[in-house]
């Protein structure tokens, strides 16, 4: 078993967690960004697909060019780490046969033992949502995604900020997605609060728990 923060540990983090509007330009230690990739490699996703790519924007000039259609939000420039979520525009029966192989291969199963969570997988995914939904669908996984890499980072200490205010389309123009498979969903902007960003004080603001949980 890993090493595990205590239940104190971890609800410091997450209260200390907030989402950062001045990011100071410090670069985040390359073990730690490490990390923070590998919770995005580790994300769960329905049936296992991974329906989605990360794109991590280091190039300035893209990233100027995203903000611009970003609100002027200056998290995209000055953070560390600018990660772009993407979602697979539509998973067909290729991709599902792409990812039966995957499995086969690294737990060393024969193909045939799969072939019935293939057909589910196919059924469900392939031939079961319509175009429309399949693309909801991967957005949701792609949300699961980014709650796991935003609560490792605040395991570790590291700011972050989901950017909703994006123009997705204008961030798929800029990023070269064209013909990719993959369309922009959200990003997230990670690194170092900066020492005047106000926000960081301000009182996390949160329906009380008896509101908002429930026990049935």
């Amino acid at each position: 078993m890993p090493n595990v923060l205590s239940p104190s540990e971890l609800s410091a983090a997450l209260a200390w967690r907030y989402a950062t509007k001045k990011f100071d330009t410090r670069r985040l230690p390359a073990a730690t960004w490490d990390a923070l990739a590998a919770s995005l490699v580790l994300a769960p996703s329905s049936f296992g697909l991974q329906p989605w790519r990360f794109l991590v924007v280091e190039n300035p000039q893209l990233r100027a060019r995203l903000r611009e259609h970003s609100w002027n939000q200056t998290q995209v420039t000055d953070a560390s780490h600018l990660v772009v979520f993407l979602r697979r525009a539509a998973t067909n029966e290729a991709e599902i046969n792409r990812h039966i192989g995957r499995i086969g291969e690294v737990r060393g199963v024969p193909l045939e033992k799969l072939e019935a969570y293939r057909q589910l997988m196919v059924a469900n995914v392939a031939q079961g949502k319509s175009p429309e939904v399949q693309r909801e669908w991967a957005a949701r996984q792609v949300y699961i995604a980014l709650g796991q890499f935003m609560a490792a980072a605040a395991a570790m200490g590291v700011d972050t900020c989901p950017l909703e205010g994006i123009d997705p389309a204008r961030y798929d123009e800029i990023l070269g997605l064209a013909g990719s498979g993959f369309e922009t969903v959200v990003a997230c902007a990670a690194g170092f609060r900066a020492a005047d960003d106000a926000y960081a004080q301000a009182a996390k603001v949160r329906y009380p728990a008896g509101e908002v949980l429930r026990t049935v």
